[in-house]
């Protein structure tokens, strides 16, 4: 099962014991082939919106600071309890703020 893990931005600045942390973190996933793909996420982004055959592309950002997707994570699990579980690991490595996540389905 694969799961997309999403951090809200909380507008804090990481430390160098959180970027250690959190690298420590990334290095065991990945080597346990759980971590697929991970990275920041443009603050910003873009919207596109198609109606009526016409497609409008607008400049974020779209929401509040605290609001915006600031990182994600693609991993494989064997079952959802086993994504929650990463997931609480994840808030108490980076402390206090949202996470969302998703099943992906699909090949």
């Amino acid at each position: 099962m694969r799961y997309l893990m999403l951090t809200k931005n909380d507008g804090r600045e990481p430390d160098a014991q959180l970027y250690a942390d959190m690298a420590s973190f990334v290095e065991e996933l990945t080597a346990e082939g759980i971590l697929l793909a991970t990275g920041g996420l443009d603050p910003a982004g873009r919207r596109i919106v198609s109606a009526d055959g016409e497609i409008t592309v607008t400049d974020g950002p779209f929401t509040e600071a605290k609001e915006a997707v600031g990182g994600f994570a693609l991993i494989e699990v064997r079952s959802e309890e086993e994504a929650l579980e990463l997931a609480r690991r994840f808030r108490r490595v980076v402390g206090d703020g949202t996470s969302l996540m998703h099943q992906v389905f699909g090949p």
